[in-house]
């Protein structure tokens, strides 16, 4: 499949109405896009087991996109035939008190995946450059003297974000990003399914919806932050997020394709430890 006329170049002038939010090509119908998710469901269990196996990469896949958007839908179907031990999802919800007292990056190091793990960010470090520039007022909690020029503050976090994830690559924690792109219509009709069902209303806040005052704040950071953080080893994706059949189909098939190309295998045993596995056999077999 070729999803990946999805992914950002490094240095582009991101414009995010040059992105469809309802393509599903090459697939016709769900039916079809259902069938090859569940061969790279099939696919990913067996990498993951590789990964975890070989015990020397780790695997970080970090999701993005307006609320409603399908994070968690995403995770939920992709990643279903894994091992929940070698996976870890991390939801980043409000900082705490404890968190705001360390630098902004701190709560996103301590939760990255060890080597063999792979771990999912449901919004992440990025909320540093999206929520925050929305509401610049929430520097304040940061303690980010008020007279800092802004502008100066966000191509400031761009260059340690982009320096933060090469030493993620050089220690050998892959990154792939993920932004799930909603159009304004389609996150009402989702709103709007969340009121009308009782098992959904659990999902409805009201704040989701005073957050769509500021939609065109949002694309104007979105289209910041993918133009100055897509980088060689650390690239976004740009996802059509209208159909969640499909938004499933693409990330799986790009994650699959990343897993396979870090060469991954069962560790080989040396002649002592194959010595050892032939004690043991002879230990079991004479067993009456």
């Amino acid at each position: 499949m070729n999803f990946e006329r999805f992914r950002v170049p490094p240095g582009t002038a991101v414009k995010l109405a040059d992105f469809a939010t309802h393509q599903t090509e090459p697939f016709r119908d769900k039916s079809a896009a259902e069938e090859k998710l569940a061969g790279d469901v099939q696919k990913l269990a067996d990498l993951q087991s590789k990964l975890y196996a070989q015990n020397t990469y780790a695997l970080l896949i970090i999701l993005q996109g307006i609320d409603a958007a399908g994070k968690d839908g995403t995770i939920k179907h992709v990643m279903s035939g894994v091992n929940p031990a070698g996976c870890q999802v991390t939801g980043f919800k409000v900082p705490s008190e404890e968190e705001l007292d360390h630098d902004y990056l701190w709560r996103y190091m301590r939760a990255l995946p060890r080597r063999g793990n792979i771990g999912i960010f449901n919004r992440s470090h990025y909320e540093e450059v999206l929520v925050v520039r929305v509401h610049p007022e929430l520097l304040g909690r940061e303690h980010i003297h008020a007279s800092k020029k802004r502008e100066d503050l966000w191509a400031k976090r761009y260059r340690e974000i982009n320096d933060f994830e090469r030493y993620l690559e050089e220690n050998g924690i892959e990154v792939l990003k993920f932004f799930l792109h909603l159009s304004k219509e389609e996150q009402k009709d989702r709103f709007l399914a969340r009121l009308d069902s009782a098992d959904k209303n659990w999902k409805f806040s009201e704040a989701d919806v005073k957050e769509r005052d500021y939609w065109d704040d949002y694309q104007n950071a979105f289209e910041e932050m993918l133009s100055n953080t897509s980088t060689k080893d650390a690239p976004w994706y740009v996802v059509p997020a209208d159909r969640k059949w499909f938004t499933r189909v693409a990330v799986s098939d790009i994650i699959v394709a990343k897993l396979e190309s870090m060469n991954l295998s069962y560790p080989k045993l040396d002649g002592s430890q194959k010595d050892a596995l032939d004690r043991a056999r002879k230990i079991l077999e004479s067993e009456k």
